[in-house]
């Protein structure tokens, strides 16, 4: 009888993308989902449901939780994550969100229940981990945040420097001549998305270039949330040269956006995003982004949690390096 490895390797995609297809996740291609359900019907796959249900039940499981749908940095991320725990031969259950709902209280409900083995988080607010998650003495990861400062001893946490990040993107985009800049996505309880914020405005703030809460529109990490922020902010200010996209699939809605307004990137307006995700060397024209090293951060968070699960390790926070992606959706206007 068939495996998902062996799915995984006829169908030449990884054993993370074919368990999203066999559980219906939307954050799959059709080119992929229609490559992986051919080769589950010729090899009369049947997903083991018994065995499932045992495995939800034990404690042996890593649950993942992830905050917003249609984030495509988080998906990237989770293939990896996938990937590496599945090399461990250690199994996972996954919990999507979305990024208005509080993931630790549903993680509290799901410690109560399932008992597992490990955390990893994808995305989230801090607020909530003190106040729900303090007593829960089970090895977690945060991703995305740094949790230095969390109360609970056995949450560690890999991140970019997400203040950084945002005032690089600026001055990058200062460097090319632009003064007029706004910024879009994200969501105010979000503190990844408020530090990026925080970093932008302080550096404009510092080059003498202003900027007010006018200038800035938060939206969903969705294509159409990025549409909708930028459709606003265009309203609000046709002027600006320059938008600073809090993700990059905020910052691929915008050019579909910007393109509607029979506008041209970067002739008219420049955009540079975060998270450097496949998607964004795609886009005509190639994506300028912040990148984040989705490798290093989901192999370190794999081998942290395996590590802490079996051993009495310390939590370990660390802030991985970003770098600036050098599409061709920033015009130098000097």
């Amino acid at each position: 009888m068939a495996t998902i490895k062996d799915i995984a390797k006829l169908s030449g995609y990884s054993i993370g993308t074919v368990s999203r297809v066999i559980n219906h996740h939307p954050d799959v291609s059709d080119k992929a989902k229609d490559a992986i359900q051919k080769v589950i019907e010729q090899e009369n796959y049947q997903p083991n449901t018994n065995a499932k249900l045992m495995k939800l039940k034990s404690s042996n499981i890593i649950a993942i939780i992830i905050k917003g749908y249609a984030n495509m940095f988080f998906s990237e991320l989770l293939e990896q994550l996938q990937a590496s725990l599945a090399a461990a031969e250690q199994e996972v259950s996954i919990y999507y969100l979305d990024e208005n709902d509080d993931e630790v209280e549903t993680a509290y409900r799901v410690y109560i229940e399932k008992k597992p083995k490990g955390f990893i988080f994808l995305g989230g607010s801090l607020e909530h981990y003190d106040q729900y998650f303090k007593d829960a003495d089970v090895p977690s990861v945060l991703l995305t945040n740094d949790a230095k400062h969390v109360q609970n001893p056995y949450v560690s946490s890999y991140t970019t420097d997400n203040l950084r990040a945002g005032a690089f993107a600026i001055q990058y985009l200062i460097d090319h001549g632009h003064t007029q800049i706004g910024v879009i996505g994200g969501n105010p309880n979000s503190h990844t998305a408020n530090d990026r914020l925080a970093g932008a405005a302080k550096q404009m703030q510092k080059q003498n270039i202003y900027f007010d809460e006018t200038f800035y529109e938060p939206g969903r990490y969705s294509f159409d949330g990025g549409y909708t922020a930028m459709n606003t902010l265009l309203t609000r200010h046709p002027d600006i040269t320059a938008v600073f996209a809090l993700a990059d699939t905020i910052a691929i809605g915008a050019l579909r956006c910007i393109k509607d307004h029979q506008l041209d990137v970067p002739k008219d307006i420049s955009v540079i995003g975060f998270d450097g995700i496949d998607l964004g060397q795609y886009c005509i024209p190639r994506l300028t982004t912040i990148y984040q090293d989705i490798e290093k951060m989901s192999k370190n968070a794999a081998e942290n949690i395996l590590l802490r699960m079996n051993y009495h390790k310390a939590a370990e926070h660390e802030c991985i390096p970003f770098e600036i992606i050098q599409g061709k959706t920033v015009a130098n206007r000097k």
